[in-house]
């Protein structure tokens, strides 16, 4: 017997949550224990589930990451422009999120927060002087956070920037010590990671379950008030996603490739169409290397490079969701952002999406550590986990076009010729 696929499991889940809280309500139970209760045990389980991947999985896959740049000529020409291109895009993909969450507002309902529609529960004057008091001064404090005097202790408060950056410059060192030790060092982190993914999947199996409980629970105690700005929140995701892909990326394709970006649609749909089913930039990557490579005429000496490594590294999409889903969570619970705290959520972001991992879901993760680092609850996270599955689709579409995006560019400015001169073949 065929076995649905996670994407229908967790729609199934989410229209069985609609009527089921909808007909249990926060009263209704069974044995002296309410249905609502029920939803709030097994979705908090889901959430404590989510944040216990989160310092292993995004050490390794940073990590692992980096190491595979290698040592000499990897940081070499080559590697410089990969990495400042993938940060660059990943940036200009923030910034478009950053803008079209400000001017949409989806957080905010008929002028008040739509926090009260989705059943946030948490006590919001405690949460906005938490917020208020990560604002301008973390625009300084947060280089200071980039280096925690306890990697350890950071990593046991959430403080993720700081270790991010240790894996950063752990990462670059482990492999320029002798081979002896640096290729132990590297079979560790590369184990650890093919683990932490195994504990992913694992984890996402019961993502259905988790959906429905916390769907179930925002029904049961708000009714059906949460689907405007849900559905807000979808388009205006969507929109910026929508901005980046067609407008952002082709402009870099146009003027600094110099290559037709419409042929690069062409080359690479059979790609953005398997990302898109499959929500897995790293599942995708072996079609993603066949059609630049065959359609779009780039050198396997910068594809094997550049996309390999954006399947860890470059991850647009990931990157402008993140920031949208937590200024939007802040949004619901009332809080006015100040700058300060906007550029914290906007580096944290850019940061965490190079630790992300190349699978579904995987962003949830890395939303949980910006919540944290912004100073809003994780719980915030149940409000988008009904719409998260189909952005997932359409982020990580992004997320290869711009690795794809990155190959050719890089191609092109090593002098290559050949690449995207004839419209692909079908």
């Amino acid at each position: 017997m065929t076995r649905l696929q996670l994407h229908w499991q967790i729609l199934i889940a989410m229209i069985l949550a609609v009527i089921a809280g909808f007909a249990t309500g926060m009263d209704a139970g069974i044995a002296g224990v309410t249905f609502y209760s029920i939803y709030e045990f097994i979705g908090g389980l889901f959430l404590n589930a989510l944040k216990m991947l989160i310092v292993p999985l995004i050490t390794a896959s940073i990590i692992t990451g980096v190491a595979a740049i290698g040592t000499g000529d990897g940081f070499g020409r080559l590697g410089t422009k990969t990495v400042i291109y993938y940060f660059a895009t990943s940036l200009l993909a923030i910034l478009t999120g950053l803008f079209f969450v400000n001017l949409i507002t989806p957080g905010i309902v008929d002028g008040v927060p739509a926090g009260s529609l989705m059943g946030l529960e948490a006590d919001v004057s405690n949460i906005v002087n938490n917020a208020q008091g990560r604002g301008a001064s973390d625009f300084f404090t947060v280089f200071e956070r980039m280096l925690p005097p306890n990697i350890f202790k950071a990593a046991a408060d959430g403080q993720m920037l700081g270790i991010i950056v240790f894996s950063l410059i752990f990462a670059y060192y482990m492999v320029r010590i002798p081979e002896k030790y640096a290729s132990v060092m590297t079979d560790f982190w590369q184990a650890m990671m093919h683990i932490m993914l195994k504990i992913t999947e694992l984890v996402m199996k019961f993502a259905p379950i988790g959906v429905f409980a916390l769907v179930a629970k925002v029904v049961a105690s708000t009714g059906f008030s949460a689907i405007v700005p849900l559905a807000s929140f979808a388009a205006t995701v969507f929109l910026a996603l929508l901005v980046h892909t067609i407008i952002t990326l082709p402009l870099l394709l146009t003027f600094v490739g110099r290559v037709h970006p419409l042929r690069h649609f062409q080359a690479m749909f059979p790609a953005m169409m398997m990302a898109f089913s499959t929500s897995s930039s790293a599942a995708t990557l072996p079609v993603t290397l066949d059609c630049v490579e065959k359609r779009a005429g780039v050198s396997n000496r910068v594809s094997s490079f550049v996309l390999p490594l954006g399947a860890t590294i470059n991850m647009d999409g990931t990157a402008l969701y993140e920031c949208v889903a937590v200024i939007f969570i802040a949004q619901a619970y009332g809080i006015d952002l100040s700058l300060g705290l906007q550029f914290l959520i906007v580096t944290t972001a850019l940061l965490t999406s190079v630790g992300v991992a190349g699978v579904p879901a995987a962003s949830l993760v890395a939303i949980v550590v910006i919540l944290a680092a912004a100073g809003l609850p994780a719980e915030g996270i149940g409000l988008i986990l009904a719409v998260d599955r189909i952005l997932d689709m359409c982020r990580t579409t992004v997320n290869i076009f711009s690795d794809s995006c990155g190959a050719v560019i890089i191609a092109r400015s090593e002098g290559e010729q050949g690449v995207l001169e004839k419209v692909p073949a079908s």
